[in-house]
């Protein structure tokens, strides 16, 4: 692999934020004392663009969040409190599910450090994010003339409502999400394929989902990229989980997701998206063990 992109040096977001951000710049330190690459190759992205936001969202939302103009039940839906950092890093972490677009096509397999961005919706945010990065990517990819069909699989243990929500009438993207059915959000958005597991899974159940999911989407799909959102929060020591996954099911997880996108060819952005585990180094130990799988599979794409 040789490109991942983060948002590390972006200043702290002032206190109040309750999104464990700084999960974002300990993933990097992890990745570098991991020499998983060499530190040139661990670039900070260049913002999203006006432009490339207004692919998934209405220019009414992207104007009030640039504007501070968010009402206070809009901020209390995103659950995170607006502030001129916080949108330099929604636009960061946008940009960098972009440029790891860009790399994966170039070089078969990259990762964004950050992004998974998938409740935000076209008008609104929602659950911790601001913009939906994979469907503003996705449709970047597109413009650019880069992939003409995609598929994003949403392996966060919450569903991909805001993505669903984005792309509900557009075939050339397909959306598959395995999530938590009782979790949040309480009211899904249907997408193109969706499996609902009950709580207390475990790994043997939610493996065999997975692969029969990706079965399905993978040749439905016909894509040319694949945005595979790994989030850390079906952990069993999520406090946002409840699918009771082991992190050596998650780590069987991304092998069984890239394994299969390897087998069709498929080059892989990854994306971070959710982790709330307490101690926050489980949940950087996940998406560390997400990142390691993928760089070493790296050479063989």
């Amino acid at each position: 692999m040789k490109t991942f992109y983060c948002d590390h040096f972006l200043p702290p977001l002032p206190a109040g934020h309750r999104f464990p951000m700084q999960k974002y710049a300990l993933l990097r330190e992890r990745v570098v004392a991991g020499r998983l690459v060499p530190s040139e190759n661990l670039l900070v992205p260049p913002p999203a663009t006006d432009e490339q936001l207004l692919r998934a969202h209405s220019h009414s939302y992207v104007e009030q969040v640039k504007q501070g103009q968010l009402t206070a039940k809009e901020i209390r839906r995103i659950g995170l409190p607006w502030s001129s950092k916080l949108v330099e890093r929604a636009r960061h972490s946008v940009g960098g599910t972009i440029a790891a677009g860009r790399a994966a096509l170039a070089e078969g397999i990259s990762v964004n450090l950050a992004g998974g961005t998938h409740h935000a919706g076209p008008d609104h945010g929602e659950g911790f994010c601001l913009f939906n990065d994979s469907a503003i990517a996705a449709r970047t990819m597109q413009a650019e003339g880069r992939a003409k069909r995609l598929i994003i699989i949403d392996c966060d243990v919450h569903q991909g409502n805001g993505t669903a929500a984005i792309l509900a009438d557009d075939p050339t993207i397909f959306t598959f999400s395995i999530h938590g059915q009782k979790n949040f959000p309480f009211r899904k958005t249907a997408g193109d394929l969706d499996i609902g597991l009950p709580d207390d899974t475990g790994d043997l159940v939610y493996l065999e989902q997975l692969d029969a999911g990706l079965r399905q989407a993978l040749p439905l799909a016909r894509a040319d990229l694949a945005i595979y959102l790994a989030g850390a929060d079906p952990y069993a020591g999520d406090r946002l989980g409840r699918l009771a996954i082991s992190m050596a099911g998650l780590a069987e997880r991304d092998r069984l997701v890239l394994e299969l996108c390897g087998r069709a060819g498929l080059p892989v952005a990854i994306v971070m998206a959710g982790g709330y585990a307490e101690p926050i180094a489980d949940t950087v130990a996940i998406h560390f063990q997400t990142v390691r799988l993928a760089a070493g599979l790296a050479n063989d794409w």
